[in-house]
């Protein structure tokens, strides 16, 4: 089902940035500018999806949904099946089948190869109503003709989060450049700007928060007894790892991108550090006194407009972050 309205500027975060020096990728020669997907395309995109991301979740088996996950959403999928695999091989127990349903699907306009949506959905993971009520805002990408969809991110907001976004005459959403020079930072440039801020402090850009200031807080509270923490924060943009965002009517843009932490934990002499069975599926080496665990994480966030006098005109705001582990690594 289509709602253009609401749906289309919350969705319209979908949008996936083609992260070449000359814009977007084309062809075959195509050069021409099309809707990304039609939504007869996208629905079924969609049920191709949940119907193998089900299938995966009742076996536990990646190869089930591994032609229809990609980027920081598939690793991070592909990773948990295969350590639940690991300790469950007979499957999962208590599964319950993923619903996304009451689907709008926010399309945009593009030249070439890769296309891509976003569905902007209601899962039965929450609850109807009220505070918890969230919208599954899911990012398809198909990288040519003969390719099928994929999904590659997921965020969780609330509907009132999802903001209104730019549409042309025929309700086509529009994407944001990766330099287009008019937000505070462009999505080139987010997953170095978060994993710097994570690491220094700076550049200071993004409003406070649990996965701003609250988590460089926990980091830095962190005690235990005997062992001491370390953190890694890398920025991945990269190919299927791409940002992608879509314009808001408030001038700013609504922006996917993905990166990747490492925690560290060494233990004093006569200890060890706890190594649980997700870890312990994942991981190489073994432990004797160390243990690094690798994550990758997707985010979600709304980037302002670029002031005309030349100052910030606010900070990023992290609307939902989803991190996987997706490997372990025992000395």
């Amino acid at each position: 089902m289509t709602r253009l309205g609401r749906l289309t500027a919350g969705v319209a975060a979908a949008t996936v940035l083609c992260l070449t020096a000359s814009g977007c990728v084309t062809v075959h020669g195509e050069r021409e500018v099309l809707p990304g997907a039609t939504e007869s395309e996208a629905a079924q995109a969609l049920k191709d999806f949940t119907d193998a991301y089900n299938a995966a979740d009742r076996a536990y088996d990646p190869a089930l949904d591994a032609d229809r996950v990609t980027g920081s959403l598939g690793a991070i999928n592909q990773a948990g099946l295969k350590a639940r695999q690991t300790y469950s091989p007979d499957g999962n127990k208590s599964h319950k089948p993923l619903e996304l349903t009451d689907a709008t699907y926010v399309i945009p306009k593009k030249a070439g190869w890769p296309r891509w949506f976003l569905a902007d959905t209601d899962s039965n993971r929450d609850v109807d109503g009220g505070k918890l009520d969230t919208r599954w805002l899911v990012v398809f990408v198909r990288s040519g003709p003969d390719a099928l969809w994929k999904a590659s991110y997921l965020g969780v907001v609330p509907a009132s989060q999802v903001p209104e976004f730019t549409l042309d005459g025929d309700g086509l959403a529009t994407p944001v450049e990766p330099q287009g020079g008019k937000l505070i930072v462009e999505p080139a440039d987010l997953s170095t700007a978060y994993t710097e801020y994570l690491q220094k402090g700076t550049p200071d850009v993004f409003a406070p928060g649990t996965a701003t200031s609250q988590w460089r807080e926990a980091r830095r509270t962190t005690r235990r007894t005997g062992f001491s923490y370390q953190y890694v924060d890398q920025p991945l943009g990269n190919g299927t790892f791409g940002p992608l965002g879509l314009r808001t009517e408030d001038g700013g843009a609504l922006v996917f991108f993905s990166s990747k932490h490492f925690e560290r934990q060494v233990a004093a002499e006569g200890l060890k550090p706890e190594v649980n069975a997700d870890v312990k599926a994942l991981m190489t080496g073994e432990v004797t006194n160390t243990l690094t665990k690798e994550r990758i994480s997707s985010q979600l966030v709304h980037v302002p407009a670029r002031a005309e006098s030349g100052d910030s005109g606010g900070r990023v705001r992290v609307l939902n972050r989803l991190p996987g582990l997706v490997a372990a690594k025992g000395q």
